[in-house]
């Protein structure tokens, strides 16, 4: 059996179920890799050995009953800990927290459960979500496993320090801002943000409704492929969940990419950092050599779609924690207090414009930006992997200049709600980053071709302490 931490999560399932291990083997790898993780990253909130060996053991006798059939039977996974779970009470990263057990599981968990999948932790996430670095002012900030000195992008900052660490080889995060892409780009691995609506949020902590999106990082592209297909579609819990068809992404990986159109934007482009500008030149130069096709495209105006995004971001996000700000601010981590309450001085004019706008604004895109390419491509970060001290701003004046700055690629893809891939970069020995595909509504199948064929070129890695 090859090294169970580069396993992906879909040969893991098949070697379950072929019985070449067992659930209980492969659950109490994970539990032993993810202390060792934890050790170095700081990625876990709960660890719930006993309870995971016990549902181990469980699915074990299912496959041996030959009664288990989900795609991801006796796997073991580990997710964010801002999701709903029966019995539990979820930590959200903060002191602050729901006063009594959920009720029920969040739709995104009660779907892994279905399909099979055991959940053995819960993980490290910014405060709230509401943080892009993986920085926690209550829990303590989380350490990336290539370099503990630099962050590990947030909010889910556990999960994607778990996946690059190969304690998992999958979990799930979600992404108002880029809290999946920017984990993962900064721990080397890969995510999919999908288009807004396609996962249920029911049972998911809410951060910014209008923006929240639920979604995998994983090493695999294909087991990102295979989680989503068990976790998309419509959801009675959740309004916004999508009822468009979900098809077979498993099935989809191998479908052809030669001749893809993927579009450059080199004016915004050069707003980053010129070692990141050489990163995603390396990458669509990996992409034309599996076939696509380069072309110009142009997002008409980046500064106003930011604009845009803070204009429906801050108001939502400070609308959630209203009552707690007035009741209980001291229990707030000195940042996302400053950042909710910003929030407040937004006039509901300006948020309510920025939301009608919303739609005109994504029909532009698609008319204009995508006229004559299938995909754009931009960086994750603006700057190369940073330190945890040079992002430790804390509430001082710099405070939204900075996280500006980190997700200064990112947010704006929510205000248009397109469907995402984050791709890490060729290392070559260095840190990593990452570049993020984007595509058109409900484009996934499409995103999710293209990484999969790109990781023929540049394969999945397990982190470990560089010598720098």
């Amino acid at each position: 059996m090859t090294d169970l931490a580069t396993l992906s999560a879909r040969a893991l399932a098949k070697a379950i179920r072929d019985k070449h291990l067992s659930s209980v083997e492969a659950t109490k790898a994970a539990i032993e890799r993810l202390r060792a993780c934890h050790e170095l990253t700081n990625c876990l909130i709960a660890l719930e050995a006993d309870e995971a060996l016990s549902a181990a053991k469980a699915a074990d006798a299912a496959i041996a009953s030959a009664r288990a059939t989900g795609p991801l039977a006796g796997v073991p996974l580990a997710h964010k800990d801002m999701f709903d779970r029966q019995g539990k009470i979820a930590s959200w990263g903060a002191k602050i927290r729901p006063d009594k057990p959920a009720a029920a599981d969040a739709t995104a968990i009660a779907r892994f459960k279905a399909a099979g999948a055991l959940q053995i932790a819960t993980l490290h996430l910014a405060e709230f979500a509401y943080g892009p670095t993986g920085h926690n002012y209550v829990l303590g900030h989380a350490r990336n496993p290539w370099d503990p000195t630099r962050i590990t992008g947030g909010s889910s900052a556990g999960t994607a320090a778990a996946v690059a660490y190969g304690a998992i080889p999958a979990g799930l995060g979600s992404d108002t801002g880029g809290s999946l892409r920017l984990p993962a780009a900064c721990c080397g691995v890969t995510s999919i943000k999908p288009t807004w609506g396609r996962i249920s949020r029911a049972g998911a902590m809410p951060l910014a409704p209008a923006l929240d999106t639920v979604g995998v990082i994983a090493r695999h592209v294909e087991d990102l492929a295979l989680t989503l297909g068990v976790l998309a579609g419509p959801d009675p819990r959740d309004p916004a969940a999508s009822s468009v068809p979900v098809p077979d992404y498993v099935a989809r990986l191998s479908d052809p990419v030669a001749g893809v159109r993927v579009g450059v934007d080199e004016t915004v482009i050069a707003e980053a950092h010129p070692q990141v500008q050489r990163m995603v030149f390396d990458v669509t130069d990996i992409l034309v050599k599996l076939g696509l096709t380069r072309a110009p495209c142009r997002f008409s105006d980046w500064q106003t779609l930011d604009h845009l995004v803070q204009l429906v971001q801050l108001p939502d996000a400070s609308s959630a924690h209203s009552v707690f700000l007035r009741t209980r601010p001291t229990d707030y981590g000195p940042q996302v207090r400053a950042r909710a309450e910003v929030g407040h001085f937004i006039s509901a004019v300006d948020h309510l414009t920025a939301l009608r706008a919303r739609g005109l604004i994504l029909k532009r895109t698609l008319e204009e930006t995508f006229r004559d390419v299938d995909i754009a491509v931009l960086p994750i970060l603006a700057d190369p992997l940073p330190t945890i001290a040079e992002l430790d701003v804390r509430d001082g004046p710099q405070v939204q200049a900075a996280m500006g700055r980190v997700v200064k690629y990112t947010r704006s893809i929510n205000y248009l709600g397109l469907p995402t891939l984050t791709l890490p970069i060729p290392r070559s020995g260095g840190l990593p980053n990452g570049v993020q595909l984007i595509g058109r509504p409900y484009a996934e199948a499409l995103l999710l071709a293209i990484g999969h064929a790109y990781q023929r070129e540049v394969p999945p890695e397990i982190a470990r302490p560089l010598k720098m």
